[in-house]
């Protein structure tokens, strides 16, 4: 396994009890989980930790929601979402730590300012042809390769299709269940997943699954506008945190 103190090992955990809540109720924390672990871990190691236990996330989102999936707009988005994981391949290729480090805070920084944006807009209509779709499904592979942060990219494209909240759940859940699993090969191959990668994943998955359940129980027990103002700030003050130290 990988060699952490105790309190580096206590913010993993917390950062998978994320993971779960974020694929199983709130979607919004994602960003949150991305921060913690690009915080504990060197940057390119984060992106690979996090991308097992975000599996074991979707397989519990789709044992809880697999039944409604509009399949059409995975179709829809995939060709994009493929073009942008490649790019996001040949990114970690290149990119040292400190720039995927750098590249992870402004990704979080950019989709903050994205979602203010939506919520000054008077309508969340935002469209959801072709064009719409190559962009969010070009930008959504890219941050889910880079930093495992393409849930809140995918999230506002839900939000403009009306989706249903089980077709929301549904969705989402097939389509990063699909994604996630598509990344492993390029994790491999870059040299990121590691055995003691593996092994730090297995400890930790315990904690996705107790998140995963925790996120169904509270995603209707709690205020939304006051619970996504935390985790914007939240999202805000780690992104700044991995731009500037």
């Amino acid at each position: 396994m990988l060699e952490l103190e105790a309190g580096s090992w206590a913010l993993l955990v917390l950062g998978a009890l994320i993971v779960g809540v974020s694929k199983t109720g709130i979607p919004g924390l994602s960003t949150l989980m991305v921060a913690v672990f690009a915080t504990v871990l060197p940057a390119r190691t984060s992106t690979a930790a996090l991308l097992l236990l975000l599996i074991v996330g979707d397989m519990m989102a789709l044992a809880m929601y697999r039944r409604h999936a509009d399949w059409r707009t995975i179709l829809k988005l995939a060709p994009a979402v493929v073009a942008g994981i490649l790019l996001g391949a040949l990114f970690l290729w290149w990119a040292s730590d400190g720039w995927v480090r750098k590249a992870i805070g402004a990704i979080l920084l950019l989709l903050v300012i994205i979602t203010l944006l939506r919520r000054r807009a008077a309508s969340a209509e935002a469209g959801t042809g072709r064009a719409v779709a190559s962009g969010y499904g070009l930008l959504g592979g890219f941050t889910t390769m880079v930093a495992n942060a393409g849930g809140p990219v995918m999230s506002l494209y839900f939000l403009a299709a009306r989706f249903s909240v089980q077709a929301f759940l549904g969705t989402a859940a097939w389509f990063f269940a699909i994604v996630n699993l598509v990344k492993v090969p390029f994790m491999l191959g870059l040299g990121l997943l590691t055995p003691q990668v593996a092994l730090t994943d297995l400890v930790l998955a315990p904690a996705v699954i107790v998140g995963a359940f925790l996120g169904r129980w509270i995603a209707g027990r709690i205020k939304q506008q006051a619970f996504d103002t935390i985790v914007l700030v939240l999202t805000v003050v780690g992104a700044l945190q991995l731009l500037i130290f």
